[in-house]
């Protein structure tokens, strides 16, 4: 043991600690998630597979060590969406993350007066907010915008009459950025099934990215938000304007200054 310890360089403690740290991450990034299920079933067929092998099962040996073989692109194919969103954490400065802010109290309280406004007519809405990761893409394939953030337009663009009712609005950098797009659904097949298709699609698209997505019920004029593939429920107009007020904060650098992962 002693040999061993005089034999170790700094490098190696280095090297240690670097495959520690992306373990560590890894771990953290799909924990709570569906992956955890996938990582064990594929931690069961590789110890089944060692098993097969001391045990002389032939057939069974070859058929799992061909599919292990090719563990690497099954890894990728099922894991893309989380292999993405890493990707996506790594290009972001670990320091000065940038995030779209509201800059001003009033544009608080134009955002959350007009969603109560919606709800209380029970008018359905999906409205997005950006923050570090850029929604550029889903931007250019809705109705372009680029207008001030107000209540009343709000509730005029996602009025039944309007022709762009359906969809999400986006907004950006304290303006509507754009309406009428279009967000991935969840796939998850634990979701309840009284969900209707707005909640599902806050919820599918605040799993691949850091957005935040709120949603007015159409049936109930009840109030969700959702942030990290996270769905919280029955919230009034100030529990909305406190939420907002912890996740987009302003200071003179904009910088981000009070949001911490996992909150919320």
């Amino acid at each position: 043991m002693s040999q061993f310890l005089f034999s170790l360089h700094w490098y190696d403690v280095l090297d240690i600690l670097i495959v520690a740290f992306i373990i560590y991450k890894i771990i953290d990034l799909i924990k709570g998630t569906r992956a955890v299920q996938m990582v064990v079933g594929l931690g069961v067929l590789f110890v089944t597979s060692l098993l097969s092998q001391k045990l002389h099962l032939v057939t069974l040996h070859w058929i799992l060590t061909s599919f292990l073989s090719s563990i690497i692109l099954v890894i990728i194919v099922i894991f893309q969406n989380d292999i993405r969103k890493a990707l996506m954490n790594m290009g972001q400065p670990p320091f000065f993350r940038r995030v779209y802010f509201f800059g001003e109290e009033r544009e608080i309280e134009e955002l959350s007066r007009g969603i109560s406004s919606l709800a209380e007519r029970k008018i359905g809405a999906l409205i997005v907010l950006e923050r570090n990761t850029g929604l550029r893409d889903f931007i250019e394939k809705g109705v372009r915008l680029d207008a001030r953030l107000s209540g009343s337009l709000l509730v005029s663009i996602f009025h039944k009459e309007s022709p762009i009712h359906d969809g999400a609005v986006i907004i950006s950098e304290g303006k509507i950025a754009a309406a009428a797009c279009f967000l991935p659904l969840s796939q998850d097949p634990t979701l309840e099934k009284e969900l209707g298709t707005r909640h599902r699609a806050a919820i599918g698209f605040t799993e691949e990215n850091d957005a935040v997505a709120i949603v007015v019920s159409e049936e109930t004029g009840k109030i969700s938000f959702a942030v990290g593939g996270k769905l919280s429920r029955k919230m009034d107009e100030k529990g909305i304007k406190k939420v907002l007020q912890r996740l987009f904060v302003q200071n003179s650098r904009h910088t981000l200054t009070g949001f911490r992962r996992g909150e919320s």
